[in-house]
C-alpha cells in the first residue's frame, strides 16, 4: 500500500490542488523530461533527476539531500522501476518535512489552545508585501469559526497602512483589535492588547509587527521587547512565533527567514502566495534548510484558503501517485 493513501476532504483538496497548479505544471514537466521514455534506473537518470529538482527551485542543497537518499536507497532495496522511483521520491520528499518538525494544524491548536490559563498569545512577523496582514486576519477569522474569541493587535505602528489594513482585516473576520496611532510604542500596543485580551476574556490573540529588516539590531530589540511586556501579562506568550514568508519568491524566502530567525526565535512558518508562483519547488527547500515547521500555506483569496500546512495532502498534490506520461509529456 502506497505511503501516502489517505481520506481527503473533497473541497479542500481540490482547492490544495487548484492553488498549487502552476507549480505542479512546472515541476511535472521538469520530471517529464527525466523519466519519459525511461524504463530502467540507472546513474544518468539520476543526476538528470537532481537537475530537475534544482531548476525547479528544490535548492542544490535540498536536491543533493534527497537524491543522496534516494541513492542509498537505490542499494539497499534494488529497485529497477521507474515508477518504483517516483513512489521513493514523494516518500522521501516527506521525510524532509518529518525532519523538520513540521506538525498538522490539530497539533497546532491542541498546542495553542491546551489550557485554560489565560490567552494564547500568536506574534506574527515577517517583511512587507509577504501576505502578513491577510494571513492574520485568515487565521483569525479561522479561530473565530471555531468558536473562540479573538482579539488583534496592531503592533506594527511603522506605516499608519498597517494599522489601516489590520482593522480592515479585523472587520472582516468579526474579531476586536487594540489599535494606537503610526509612531506608537509597538511594545506598547502589545501590552495593552493583552490586557485588554485577559480583561474580556479573550482565548486567542495574534499580535502583528513591524516588517522591516533595514536595521536587524533595531527589529532584534523591537522584538524582544515585545515579548517581554507581554511576558508580563500572560506569562510565556508569546506562545507561537509565526514568520510570513512569500512563496513566489524561491531561494530569497530562505535567506529571508535567516534574517529573522537571527532576530528573535520563530516557532513556525506561514508559506503566502502559492497560488500565483510555479515556485512552489521552493517549499522544499524553505522546510528543509530552515528546519522550522511549516504550520500554514495561502492558496488562495478566499478566508479558508489559509489551509494548514499537510505533508501528505502537500505532496500528493505537487505530485500525484499515478504517474501518466501522457498527461505530462
Amino acid at each position: 500500500m502506497s505511503f501516502f493513501k489517505r481520506i481527503f476532504s473533497g473541497k479542500k483538496k481540490e482547492s490544495l490542488d487548484s492553488g498549487l497548479e502552476k507549480t505542479r505544471t512546472n515541476v511535472f514537466q521538469r520530471l517529464a523530461k527525466v523519466f519519459t521514455g525511461r524504463r530502467k534506473v540507472d546513474e544518468e537518470l539520476m543526476d538528470d533527476l537532481e537537475e530537475a529538482l534544482i531548476t525547479a527551485d528544490v535548492g542544490v542543497d535540498t536536491a543533493n539531500k534527497i537524491l543522496d537518499r534516494l541513492r542509498k536507497r537505490a542499494r539497499f532495496e534494488a529497485y529497477m522501476e521507474v515508477q518504483e522511483l517516483y513512489e521513493m521520491l514523494r516518500e522521501e520528499i516527506a521525510g524532509l518535512f518529518s525532519d523538520s518538525g513540521t506538525r498538522t494544524l490539530d497539533d497546532f491548536d491542541k498546542h495553542i489552545l491546551d489550557s485554560s490559563q489565560g490567552p494564547k498569545v500568536i506574534m506574527v512577523v515577517g517583511v512587507n508585501g509577504v501576505g502578513k496582514t491577510t494571513s492574520i486576519g485568515k487565521l483569525a477569522w479561522r479561530y473565530k469559526n471555531e468558536g473562540k474569541k479573538v482579539l488583534l493587535g496592531a503592533s506594527d505602528t511603522f506605516r499608519a497602512a498597517a494599522i489601516d489594513q489590520l482593522k480592515i482585516w479585523s472587520e472582516r473576520a468579526g474579531v476586536e483589535i487594540i489599535a494606537q496611532h503610526m509612531g506608537a510604542d509597538p511594545a506598547s500596543v502589545a501590552f495593552d492588547a493583552l490586557e485588554a485580551a485577559v480583561a474580556r476574556d479573550a482565548e486567542v490573540v495574534i499580535v502583528d509587527t513591524a516588517g522591516r529588516l533595514h536595521n536587524k539590531k533595531g527589529l532584534m530589540e523591537e522584538l524582544t521587547k515585545i515579548k517581554r511586556v507581554m511576558d508580563k501579562i500572560v506569562p510565556g506568550a508569546p506562545h507561537e512565533v509565526l514568520l510570513v514568508l512569500d512563496g513566489s519568491t524561491g531561494q530569497n524566502a530562505v535567506e529571508q527567514a535567516k534574517q529573522f530567525m537571527a532576530a528573535t526565535e520563530v516557532s513556525g512558518l506561514v508559506l503566502t502566495k502559492l497560488d500565483g508562483t510555479a515556485k512552489g519547488g521552493a517549499v522544499l527547500a524553505i522546510s528543509d534548510q530552515l528546519s522550522i515547521p511549516v504550520r500554514f500555506i495561502g492558496i488562495g483569496e478566499k478566508m479558508e484558503d489559509l489551509q494548514d500546512f499537510d505533508v501528505i495532502e502537500f505532496i500528493d498534490s505537487l505530485l500525484p501517485e499515478n504517474w501518466d506520461e501522457s498527461t505530462i509529456a
